[in-house]
């Protein structure tokens, strides 16, 4: 398939390999796994390089009810007939595009033992129910990512899972780099969207203590976003910040003096 034109692309700053990596693994025919926080542009990450490549893509948004069947298929009942309707690891796997499982280990169990031969030489997916074994042709990708510093004991990626992929490791972006993904996401200028930048290092450093997490690169483009329509700067960040981190007063108060601290 042909690349799109660079103008088309969904927006991404790569930070420094990565899209190598990406285009190395689908060449081979190779899973990709990518960790990291959230927020910090896993997903756009994907888009960009299904546009670049030129490939269909299903992203399915993982949670605690996704099963086996959600993402293959099921039969259901259209027109008093009862008719297969392929799910969208099965439209990938049929089109030769890319599924993307974002925050995999959210699903059900079950969901790794339907993956497992399609990350290995096989690359094939069973159909029990309609007895179909559809073998993966060579521009199919299935690319998963999570998010190793928010899993607790009971959601946990098996090592007999990750050491199916190839991985990446996401961070939040360096502030020059973030600086110019907040300025070209929201269209705020560079001084207010650098200044939003220090505050997010401030928040990131209390995280693991006081936060679960910090702050996302894509609440800051909330917040720029807020900002650039006109609203006041001290609301943004609370609309767009400091609700969404917590819902503890005093935390939310520490969040307020650290933006006092930056913007004075």
């Amino acid at each position: 398939m042909k690349d799109m034109a660079p103008s088309t692309l969904p927006f991404y700053q790569p930070v420094a390999d990565e899209c190598t990596v990406f285009e190395t693994a689908h060449a081979n025919g190779l899973p990709l796994l990518l960790k990291g926080p959230t927020g910090c542009g896993k997903t756009r990450f994907v888009e960009h390089m299904a546009a670049r490549l030129g490939l269909p893509l299903h992203t399915v948004a993982c949670h605690d009810d996704l099963s086996a069947a959600d993402l293959i298929g099921r039969y259901l009942l259209k027109g008093g007939e009862t008719v297969w309707v392929d799910g969208p690891l099965t439209r990938a796997v049929r089109e030769g595009g890319i599924c993307y499982l974002d925050e995999v280990v959210e699903a059900r169990k079950d969901v790794t033992v339907v993956l497992h031969p399609l990350t290995d030489d096989r690359r094939r997916l069973v159909i029990d129910r309609t007895g179909e074994e559809l073998q993966a042709p060579g521009p199919f990708m299935l690319v998963a990512s999570y998010n190793p510093g928010y899993q607790n004991i009971l959601k946990k990626l098996k090592p007999s899972t990750r050491q199916r992929f190839v991985s990446i490791g996401f961070d939040f972006p360096e502030p020059d780099v973030e600086t110019e993904v907040v300025t070209r996401e929201s269209g705020l200028d560079a001084s207010r969207a650098g200044a939003l930048v220090r505050l997010a290092g401030h928040i990131r450093k209390l995280s693991g203590m006081d936060l679960e997490e910090g702050v996302s690169t894509r609440l800051l483009i909330y917040a720029a976003t807020m900002i650039a329509g006109g609203m006041p700067i001290d609301r943004a960040i609370e609309a767009a910040i400091i609700e969404p981190l917590s819902d503890e007063a005093d935390v939310q108060q520490a969040l307020r003096d650290l933006a006092a601290s930056v913007y004075g």
